[in-house]
């Protein structure tokens, strides 16, 4: 199971924290206020799956830990803070790519047949040939979401008498990677076109507004002053690696995992 953290911060200790997911209605997601958290009004989706870095709430640090992610995480996230010094707002677009691990492809008879299991978003698959052909417009592909909304996929072309000596190339591809393996092939490994990140990926895309907003949450807004008026606008893109390896995977408890393990690994750009 995969574990991300989505960052955020205060300036100031934290009195109150709310987490949204706001793509879904805005669903709570984890509420920190008088101390302690709040779960009370926490969507079931997120049971047992959330926490903050108690600890570190003192210093300003209002982070997310979200374990056992799912495709269903993905969505428009906002981090809600208040203390002494005003209000902040953060919104997060978590974004889940499964990539292309494995492309296998067989020959029953005279037809062959490509597939890949365990994809997100849904993948594209065509084929090619070499010499080139018009070998697409032979095959029949079929697509399967999972009960994990992963999609599994699976293509069939059955060559004529005249392409015995063609060269088959089946390429599945999502936004993020891309596998092509060949018939016949020459080694027993697959060739890999394209970047391809064993795991699943995040991608988070981070905005952050910080300002005096007007809304009420909870008995604690009395305490929050109304002078600060001044409007301050960020963005920030972030791309955050989740491999099924992660040092973070099985860590369920923030206050018990070194920070320096929980930050974002930085894609290149």
């Amino acid at each position: 199971m995969e574990t991300c953290m989505l960052p955020c911060s205060s300036e100031g200790a934290t009195a109150v924290i709310h987490w949204f997911q706001q793509s879904a209605g805005n669903r709570f997601v984890h509420s920190f206020y008088e101390g302690k958290d709040q779960l009370g009004l926490q969507n079931q989706r997120f049971r047992g799956r959330t926490s903050l870095f108690s600890d570190q709430i003192s210093s300003g640090n209002a982070s997310l830990l979200l374990t056992k992610v799912e495709v269903q995480d993905e969505g428009r996230y906002k981090c809600y803070t208040s203390t002494e010094n005003g209000i902040k707002e953060s919104f997060i677009n978590l974004k889940m790519d499964a990539p292309v691990h494995e492309v296998d492809i067989q020959r029953e008879g005279n037809t062959l047949t490509c597939c890949s299991e365990g994809i997100y978003p849904e993948p594209e698959l065509t084929w090619s040939t070499s010499p080139p052909s018009n070998v697409n417009s032979k095959c029949n592909t079929r697509m399967q979401e999972t009960e994990q909304h992963l999609y599994n996929i699976n293509s069939s072309v059955t060559p004529s008498d005249s392409d015995t000596d063609l060269t088959f190339s089946c390429t599945i591809s999502t936004r993020r990677s891309k596998r092509s393996v060949t018939w016949p092939s020459t080694s027993s490994k697959q060739s890999n076109s394209g970047a391809t990140v064993a795991g699943v990926i995040a991608a988070i895309v981070i905005t952050g507004a910080v300002a005096a907003v007007g809304f009420v949450l909870y008995k604690r807004r009395k305490s929050i002053p109304q002078s600060n008026t001044n409007k301050t606008h960020t963005d920030t893109e972030l791309k955050v690696e989740l491999n099924r390896s992660s040092a973070t995977e099985h860590l369920a408890d923030p206050k018990q995992t070194p920070a320096a393990l929980l930050q974002p690994c930085t894609e290149p750009s």
